[in-house]
């Protein structure tokens, strides 16, 4: 295969998109004519020896080799040996965990291959949830992106899963926060943003259902779930007071978000919830807390899960 090159490097922590690379190169070869071994169990030398090897009709061979960030420096030399003079009719693929460009292996596969390295972005997770949903065709609204990395959490092929999922669910039709919350599974801690939010709207019935639902969810203890719904709350009605004060300067929530340090999309939600509240019913729901704080850390006989529930209904309800 003349426009084949010698040697790919595949690397990254995008290992969805690495996979896909790896299943377009394998197609371009007979099933019987790939070879794969991990780097766990052969050195580089062994992986040039199977290249050397050929075969008894001079077919085109794929040699691949997995978790080649293990190899040392003399794999490294054993490799850059063999790169000088290929063998024909042969390509060697290597697959790595996080590899820089620049790195000695990526360097010495860059001089007669194709080095490609596939990132997940650190920070903005959902924007990569994003553009996986528009690649399969699937329409994602933004907090169903959000939420589903707050479910699954930060590993890109339990993402990818949950994202096929998804996508052939909908089969075309517009995904949100609903359709996520009901299908996707949660291997994450599970998020606190529901019980937020439904004290922000001030139902008190939603209130207990979520605290509920994660107290249930989660494996730890009920004690360390309600003190860390405990502490959430707390942190949430903090900044909720914070944006009603900016509210009153006439602060808009998208310059508040600035501020704050915040997505502006939250900001515009916690704008909207400090509307539904009074100062004073603000401070009093931090008063409120702090004592379930101090339940929580003893000062209380009852159950800790109970003093939780009775404190969100008291910060919750109408007056």
């Amino acid at each position: 295969m003349a426009d084949l090159k010698p040697v790919y490097l595949l690397a990254g922590t995008d290992r969805p998109k690495i996979d896909t690379a790896l299943v377009r190169l394998r197609n371009r070869f007979p099933a019987d004519s790939v070879v794969a071994v991990s780097a766990v169990d052969e050195s580089a030398e062994s992986a040039v020896a199977l290249c050397n090897a050929g075969s008894l009709f001079g077919d085109a061979r794929l040699i691949l080799v997995t978790e080649v960030e293990r190899w040392k420096a003399p794999d490294l030399k054993a490799l850059q040996a063999y790169l000088a003079a290929p063998a024909p009719e042969t390509t060697l693929g290597l697959v790595a965990g996080e590899t820089k460009k620049d790195s000695p292996l990526a360097k010495a596969c860059a001089k007669v291959g194709d080095v490609l390295v596939y990132e997940v972005p650190k920070r903005n997770l959902a924007s990569w949830v994003s553009e996986r949903f528009r690649q399969l065709g699937a329409r994602a609204e933004p907090e169903a992106c959000a939420l589903l990395v707050q479910l699954v959490g930060d590993d890109p092929q339990a993402l990818a899963s949950e994202i096929d999922k998804l996508a052939t669910w909908a089969a075309g039709e517009p995904i949100g926060e609903r359709e996520v919350e009901r299908l996707a599974v949660a291997f994450a801690e599970t998020p606190s943003f529901a019980l937020t939010d439904a004290w922000g709207r001030r139902d008190s019935a939603a209130v207990l259902e979520s605290s509920e639902t994660i107290l249930e969810r989660e494996p730890k203890p009920r004690r360390d779930t309600s003190a860390r719904l405990a502490a959430t709350l707390g942190s949430h009605v903090t900044r909720v007071r914070a944006c009603q004060r900016l509210a009153g300067e006439g602060v808009r929530p998208r310059d508040a978000a600035g501020r704050l340090k915040m997505h502006p999309f939250y900001a515009e939600k916690l704008f909207a919830q400090a509307d539904r509240f009074s100062a004073e019913e603000l401070g009093d729901a931090l008063v409120r807390l702090a004592a379930l704080d101090l339940a929580l850390k003893g000062e209380s006989r009852l159950a800790s899960d109970l003093e939780l529930q009775r404190a969100l209904v008291d910060v919750a309800r109408e007056r």
